[in-house]
């Protein structure tokens, strides 16, 4: 047999077959890419510091809550995601810590939540940030993975500051994996099929 027959591994097969998909392996990966921009949103933002500045790389610019110290962030995904860690980083250095959220809720594929919202629906998972915790050199926030194995949508309710009159971020990163899907647009009609 011509030995360009042969597909990976020695089995026979068309020449020049595509070669396998590569396997998941298991790494978690920053998840910005897979985040939907245009779904995303942020209730009580400052006009100045929008939610969008959290991906961008500058803490100086950063989201900064209006009306009071509260925030309720809404990031969703291009598609289902696993949801390993998330890290939270300050605002603008560090260089106002009563600006920085120190009580923070997560809800998994709860959409248009609003502040009322978030004393009726119990949060997936909870947790205290500390000055620490936000630090570049901080590891992340490692979350109950069984709770964010199928995430669309993640909302963030940051509920309290450090004792200033409004909350602030620098920066916002996600960690996981995608959820390995089938797309039926993929498939093609097979000819002589039934409708």
């Amino acid at each position: 047999m011509d030995p360009s027959m042969l597909m990976q591994g020695g089995m026979p097969g068309a020449a020049g077959a595509a070669p396998p998909e590569a396997r998941d392996d298991g790494k978690m990966v920053d998840l910005v890419e897979k985040i939907e921009k245009p779904s995303c949103y942020c209730r009580n933002e400052a006009s100045g510091f929008p939610w969008s500045n959290l991906l961008i790389g500058d803490d100086r610019l950063g989201c900064k809550s209006d009306a009071d110290e509260q925030l309720i962030l809404q990031v969703s995904f291009m598609e289902f995601v696993k949801v390993h860690s998330v890290k939270f980083l300050n605002f603008n250095g560090g260089r106002d810590p009563d600006m920085q959220p120190t009580k923070v809720h997560l809800y998994v594929n709860r959409p248009n939540m609003g502040f009322e919202d978030t004393d009726d629906v119990d949060p997936t998972q909870s947790f205290e940030l500390t000055a620490a915790d936000l630090t570049e050199e901080a590891e992340p926030i490692r979350l109950q993975f069984v709770k964010f194995q199928r995430v669309r949508s993640i909302t963030i309710f940051v509920e309290d500051s450090a004792g200033g009159d409004v909350s602030a971020l620098g920066g916002l990163k996600f960690f996981g994996r995608t959820v390995a899907t089938t797309n039926m647009n993929d498939f093609k009609k097979q000819p002589g099929a039934p409708e």
